[in-house]
C-alpha cells in the first residue's frame, strides 16, 4: 500500500508559549519537543520515514539534536503551516500514506500513533485522534457576546498525529480552501474523516503552563522508572 511517512512541521516561534526560540526546539525534560516528538514516531517501528520542516537558518541545528537514522530528513520549510506541510508533500513523493504530526505534542504516545496507522491500513483514507470536549463550549459574535451554546456531547477536540492515504492529502493541499488543520482541508473536499481515541498525554504544549506540565509529566516518568529498577 506504500510507505508511511510522518511530516513533522517545526517552523512556529512559539509567541504564546513566551520563548526566545522557535517552540519545537524549546526543552521539555531537558530535551527538545522536536526531538522528543520524532522519537516517539520512531518508536512505533511503522514509520518508513519522518520528514521534518524547519526554517532555512534551523536546518543544521535541528540535523544536529535529531537521531542519526537514515529515517530521519530535514527539510527547508515556509513561513507558515501550510507551506511547510507543502513541502513536507513535496519531499514525500513515494509516499503511501502521510502522518502529519504536531512537534508541539512532544508526548504523543507511540500506541496512539501506531492506532492512527492502522486504522489507514484498514481502509480509511482520513484519520484522526480526538478526545470529548468537557468545558461547556459558547459562541459569541466579535462584541463578546454569546450566540448560542453548542452540544458538547458532538464536539470533539482534534489532536494529531493526523493521517491521510497521500494521494487524498495532495489533492486537499492542491485544492483552495481554508482550515485550521489538515483534516480540515480534506473535509471541504467531502470525504469523511474517521475519529478514534486519543489519548490526553497527547496535548499541545502551547502556554508556559502546558510546558510546566510537560515537564511535570515527564519527570515523573523519569522517577517511576528509577522507582522501579
Amino acid at each position: 500500500m506504500g510507505p508511511v511517512i510522518a511530516l513533522v512541521p517545526a517552523a512556529g516561534r512559539g509567541v504564546r508559549l513566551g520563548a526566545t526560540e522557535p517552540k519545537a526546539f524549546v526543552a521539555v525534560g531537558g530535551r527538545p519537543m522536536l526531538g522528543l516528538a520524532v522519537d516517539g514516531l520512531l518508536a512505533t517501528g511503522m514509520i518508513d520515514q519522518v520528514i521534518v520542516m524547519v526554517p532555512a537558518e534551523l536546518v543544521d541545528r535541528a540535523v544536529a539534536l535529531l537521531p542519526p537514522s537514515p529515517l530521519v530528513r530535514v527539510v527547508v520549510g515556509g513561513v507558515e503551516r501550510i507551506d511547510s506541510v507543502r513541502a513536507g508533500l513535496a519531499a514525500a513523493a513515494d509516499a503511501g500514506y502521510v502522518l502529519v504530526h504536531d512537534a508541539a505534542r512532544a508526548l504523543t504516545p507511540p500506541d496512539l500513533i501506531a492506532r492512527v496507522i492502522a486504522e489507514l491500513r484498514a481502509g480509511h483514507p482520513a484519520v484522526v485522534p480526538v478526545l470529548p470536549v468537557v468545558d461547556t463550549v459558547k459562541s459569541v459574535d466579535r462584541a463578546g457576546t454569546v450566540t448560542g451554546t453548542p452540544d458538547r456531547a458532538t464536539l470533539r477536540a482534534v489532536q494529531t498525529p493526523q493521517g491521510f492515504a497521500a494521494d487524498l492529502l495532495r489533492t486537499a493541499y492542491a485544492t483552495p480552501g481554508i482550515a485550521t488543520d489538515d483534516a480540515g482541508l480534506v473535509e471541504q473536499l467531502g470525504v469523511p474523516v474517521r475519529t478514534i481515541p486519543g489519548d490526553p498525554l497527547a496535548f499541545k504544549i502551547t502556554t508556559p503552563l502546558d510546558l510546566r506540565l510537560a515537564d511535570a509529566v515527564l519527570t515523573a516518568a523519569d522517577s517511576s522508572v528509577v522507582g522501579n529498577l
